[in-house]
């Protein structure tokens, strides 16, 4: 059997959607004129470039042993090269990588083959609906100054979900920020050459019949209105706080950092977790809590053998109340959050 990466229109739902000690004299220095007491400071306009750091880490222990964690985001500067020789200093001392999370869907070649072509259309509005046809009217009044700008070749025939996700991608670009700068894979590169131990955490979901599920996907409803909103509303109106943030990550502040919120970005990635055809199949339910328990009893493990272990994480699972940090802090270890 193989195991191949979740179908593309199943990815935003299971796959996990998104940095610690050097110098910022790359970084270009604001034009605008200084900010007085009689006037709000001008928004972050110029984004930093050359090389930075990101976050420091968070360090799990418990009897001696520290599991290391470092946090991933997105979208980042464009131009920002990052490298952090505080990570690359704990790679050297540990003896584990542990990798984040992720989901496997387990298909013969046969199964493959018979699933590939029922994925045409599989962006479309179901009896082929337009965006006019299944946005209110005063949603749709407001993505058509944003399509002029940012998609003017868009054919308004995707449903609002995949749309969302064009159009937000469109905005970075020309914000200057993206989501390809893959912090992890750098990490990964350190981790090998460094010869550690790798553990993934992976949970594989077996679906017996692909074809009918992406044909189901296909025809049924997607309440993803609440996505489509909140993308026009961020690139509306956060355009430049984004740009705040991806700089605060590069530059590590966490302060700002801890601000974010990662509900309001997860918002169209919710929408097909939380679809009727995910939620009744059986090979999906309780996959996101499959995950959590999967990941923990591998930091377990790993903070028991080892001396050190190296980990990364996306920002949400370190920052919120209820996500892994929290839960390895409730069975007893200690947690530091960097300053």
């Amino acid at each position: 059997m193989l195991k191949y990466a979740i179908l593309p229109a199943l990815c935003l739902a299971l796959c996990a959607a998104p940095v610690h000690a050097q110098s910022d004299e790359a970084a270009v220095p604001p034009a605008a004129t200084a900010a007085t007491d009689d006037a709000p400071a001008a928004p972050e306009q110029i984004l930093v470039v050359g090389q930075k750091p990101g976050p420091g880490m968070w360090k799990v222990s418990k009897d001696g042993h520290a599991l290391w964690i470092f946090g991933t985001y997105s979208p980042l500067p464009v131009k920002m090269d990052w490298r952090s020789h505080e990570v690359e200093a704990v790679l050297k001392r540990s003896q584990e990588y542990l990798a984040p999370p992720s989901t496997k869907l387990e298909l013969s070649y046969f199964q493959t083959a018979l699933a590939l072509p029922s994925l045409i259309g599989i962006n479309k509005n179901p009896d082929d609906a337009t965006l006019r046809d299944v946005l209110p009217a005063d949603v749709y009044a407001r993505w058509l100054p944003l399509k002029q700008k940012y998609l003017p070749k868009n054919k308004e025939r995707d449903r609002p979900i995949f749309v969302a996700n064009e159009l937000f991608g469109a905005a970075m670009k020309q914000a200057g920020l993206t989501s390809s700068i893959d912090v992890r894979k750098q990490v990964e590169k350190m981790v090998e050459q460094n010869k550690l131990k790798v553990t993934r955490s992976v949970v594989e979901l077996k679906v017996d019949n692909p074809r009918q599920l992406i044909k189901d996907f296909k025809k049924s409803p997607l309440d993803d209105l609440a996505c489509f909103s909140t993308t026009l509303k961020r690139l509306e109106s956060d355009i430049d706080a984004m740009r705040v943030r991806a700089n605060a990550w590069a530059k590590g502040d966490i302060d700002v950092i801890r601000k974010l919120d990662f509900d309001e970005q997860e918002s169209c990635s919710n929408v097909i977790r939380n679809s009727a055809v995910l939620r009744e199949h059986p090979a999906f339910q309780g996959a996101e809590e499959r995950h959590r328990a999967l990941w923990l009893a591998n930091a377990e493990a790993a903070l028991a053998r080892n001396a050190s272990t190296f980990a990364v994480l996306s920002m949400k699972d370190l920052l919120d109340p209820k996500g892994l940090m929290a839960a390895l802090a409730a069975k007893g270890y200690t947690v530091e959050q960097p300053e």
